[in-house]
């Protein structure tokens, strides 16, 4: 997937006047956060259940190394093949290399996120294989012009119900239905035959199991398994990261997982895979293979991201995000959006090629208040804008601006005194100008990261509501 990130000013402003999209983000963010509020009231001991989630995969991230070695050897012994890709570009070249050893003509996928870092699809379409999602929500995003996921749980959450209607119609040659029912059968009917063609299955891998050289796929609509039993070949594709210890671990992270990610108690299936079938065994694809994708997590071991290293891609900073809720994920421009994204992308593309996504976020902390493996995104960001005023990578104004504010601070009387006065003289140029917005210092930098005035409501009314 191509990155974008350097347009995010403009795509946001884009997306706040998106009126359908307005109403799908408020769709998720009532669905979703207020799912997880009422599950996770359902583990005795919550909190507790998040420490050892942390350390599970804090002993994972802190030898990497070894667990790594042990899943290759479990997944060797069950006649699986392992395979390491350091770079994207290698990743994409191991697959095809898999395709063409074995004359693959037809793949259908599962949802994964890594073969969105890395463009497999793309990739496949160059080099003649045709390539089908088969998760609902990629599935509608492919055949609108491959457009890219807004969400890594719900990639279609910016789109509803007429928009996909009109898609299927026009791309199935059928009457267009209002039935979400009746569409969703329309898409098991065009894609159930494409699972029984298909000469490869890739699927990603929510987790790699040391202990016993599995992949575990948590998903709710059991297209995965189509993807995985049912071709000759199975692709899992995942970061190194993902390795857990034993299963065990894997157990007490998938009481977590469903419930962050969307509000359930536990995913409509669970799978894990563990080499290629056997003798005696009545299904299972001829050849397994796993390609574990480093593309720049190596680097964050043993530096101040380390901790991002934790994620499990239950998206619940997202959900939470203000942020997030207002503009989606394709303002991020890239594979993972909200504040994971925000640190992710930095992290694996670079500052430069992601300079607005350090400041995509209030640091309001809920993301990190609802991160099931307590990963304190807030301090991230913080880490990253120190780096980019270190490395004279934002605008002038901005760290002269800030460079001033850190030497009033310094001062407290002379600081009450000016926040006095930058609240008063915000006042009445907002009730002159009816909007924080308008005021004429609130071009450029500033005006580009305001939100729209709630409901109507001046900056001078929120000021003097705040004053009584």
């Amino acid at each position: 997937m191509q990155v974008q990130s350097v347009f995010f000013q403009q795509k946001a402003r884009e997306k706040l006047g998106d009126s359908n999209l307005q109403r799908s983000l408020g769709r998720l963010a009532n669905k979703f956060v207020s799912a997880r509020a009422n599950v996770i009231l359902e583990i005795e001991d919550f909190e507790g259940t998040r420490n050892a989630a942390v350390d599970i995969r804090n002993r994972a991230v802190k030898s990497l190394d070894v667990w790594l070695e042990q899943f290759e050897s479990k997944a060797k012994a069950s006649g699986a093949t392992v395979l390491y890709a350091a770079t994207p570009d290698e990743a994409r070249e191991l697959v095809l290399k898999i395709a063409r050893k074995h004359a693959v003509k037809t793949v259908v996928k599962s949802k994964s996120m890594v073969t969105e870092e890395i463009a497999l699809n793309k990739a496949l379409d160059h080099a003649g294989i045709q390539v089908r999602e088969t998760d609902l929500g990629e599935y509608i995003l492919q055949i609108n012009n491959n457009e890219p996921p807004s969400h890594i749980i719900a990639p279609v959450v910016h789109k509803n119900k007429e928009e996909i209607s009109e898609l299927f119609s026009k791309m199935h040659g059928t009457p267009a239905k209002t039935d979400i029912e009746e569409i969703t059968h329309e898409a098991r009917d065009i894609l159930r035959p494409q699972f029984l063609q298909a000469d490869m299955g890739i699927s990603g891998g929510n987790f790699v199991i040391a202990e016993t050289g599995s992949v575990a796929l948590v998903t709710n609509e059991g297209n995965e398994g189509m993807c995985t039993v049912n071709p000759k070949v199975h692709v899992a594709i995942t970061g190194i990261e993902k390795v857990v210890p034993t299963l065990e671990d894997f157990a007490t992270l998938l009481r977590l997982l469903p419930r962050s990610a969307t509000g359930q108690s536990i995913s409509n299936y669970v799978s894990l895979l563990t080499g290629p079938k056997r003798a005696g065994d009545l299904d299972g694809p001829e050849h397994m293979y796993f390609v574990l994708v480093d593309g720049g997590r190596s680097g964050l071991l043993g530096g101040e991201f380390e901790e991002m290293l934790r994620c499990i891609r239950c998206g619940a900073c997202m959900n939470h995000c203000p942020v997030y809720q207002k503009i989606g994920g394709h303002a991020y421009g890239w594979v993972y959006p909200g504040p994971m994204g925000s640190v992710l992308t930095p992290s694996y593309v670079g500052l430069d090629n992601a300079p607005d996504l350090p400041q995509a976020a209030t640091l309001c902390g809920e993301c990190h208040v609802v991160c099931p493996v307590k990963i304190p995104l807030p301090e991230l960001l913080r880490k990253l804008r120190e780096q980019q005023v270190e490395r004279g990578l934002r605008p002038w104004k901005e760290r002269v601006g800030l460079t001033l504010w850190a030497w009033v601070a310094k001062y407290p009387p002379l600081y009450r005194l000016a926040s006095r006065v930058g609240v008063a003289v915000l006042a009445w140029m907002g009730k002159r100008t009816g909007s924080i917005q308008n005021l004429p210092l609130a071009s450029g930098w500033t005006k580009g990261r305001n939100f729209p005035a709630p409901d109507g409501q001046t900056f001078h009314a929120l000021y003097k509501a705040r004053k009584r």
